[in-house]
């Protein structure tokens, strides 16, 4: 069996990222993600906080049947504690077989120095772009803090929590295929557009500089596989474009420039989120 190289890369220089078409071995996750496999708090921690190891809850996720398929972990800039820093997993079930264009994946956030309590998102996963997405508000979040729980133990609170999340992969399902079934005119898609690159520039008053890239730019198809009218495809040209950046424009100064990828963990999940929103309000209106 041929089995697919692992891609390794730092996409930024406070993000290391790991993704792999194959499940991650630990080894794999260590090399780029460290702070998975603290054995403790960071100093700042109070005796209050409750540590478990984000490899412990992910070798019982394993367990249920969740794989690792994406790893990627933060910088500090504080000296010692980069082995803490907050870190993402991307994870799919065994039960979601690839034999749609995009598969479900459960999103598992933490950190050990107390930025983020454990944190399961919705997300979803499509082949052709390897492109991650996030969910917006059709599954609500769910947030487990480092305190010992009042029946229990933190680590199957979380795994519970992981499966609360799959109980809604159908409605994420459901807003996938209205989004398919829904065709844009070209105007429409154009003001998706327009909006999607205030979320990522922010507002632009009279007077002000235009952002360095215009809407057109971010519905060009990047594959065949991307061509198309319907919301969906739209919203996934729109989206990989903002993310992954590479778009030829122009800085403020006139300067000939290409738009940066979206590293950071809080950034790329907060902008994820943000265009998922779009496209369902979007939806709504085409309804």
């Amino acid at each position: 069996m041929t089995t697919h190289p692992t891609l390794a890369t730092r996409f930024a220089r406070n993000t290391r990222v790991l993704r792999s078409e194959l499940p991650l071995t630990e080894d794999q996750m260590h090399q780029a993600a460290p702070s998975i496999f603290a054995g403790g708090k960071h100093s700042s921690r109070s005796d209050r906080y409750a540590h478990i190891p984000t490899i412990d809850v992910l070798r019982g996720l394993r367990h249920e049947g969740f794989e690792p398929f994406m790893v990627a972990q933060g910088h500090s800039r504080i000296e010692g504690k980069a082995a803490y820093t907050k870190h993402m997993v991307r994870l799919r079930h065994a039960d979601q077989a690839r034999h749609r264009p995009e598969v479900n994946e459960i999103i598992l956030i933490n950190s050990h120095d107390g930025a983020s309590s454990y944190q399961l998102l919705a997300g979803q996963f499509r082949f052709v772009c390897c492109n991650g997405l996030v969910v917006g508000d059709v599954v609500d979040d769910i947030r487990i803090p480092h305190r010992p729980p009042k029946t229990g133990d933190l680590r199957t609170e979380v795994i519970e929590g992981a499966f609360r999340v799959v109980d809604e992969f159908e409605a994420v399902d459901q807003a996938t295929a209205a989004m398919k079934a829904i065709e844009l005119e070209p105007d429409e898609e154009r003001a998706l557009a327009r909006a999607a690159l205030a979320l990522r520039y922010g507002e632009r008053a009279e007077g002000e500089p235009p952002a360095p890239i215009d809407a057109e730019q971010l519905t060009q198809p990047r594959r065949p596989e991307d061509q198309g009218r319907s919301l969906w495809l739209g919203f996934q040209r729109i989206q990989e474009s903002l993310m992954r950046g590479g778009i030829p424009g122009r800085t403020v100064q006139g300067r000939r420039m290409h738009t940066r990828e979206v590293a950071s963990i809080d950034r790329g999940i907060a902008l994820n989120r943000a265009l998922w929103v779009l496209a369902e309000e979007m939806r709504r209106l085409k309804g």
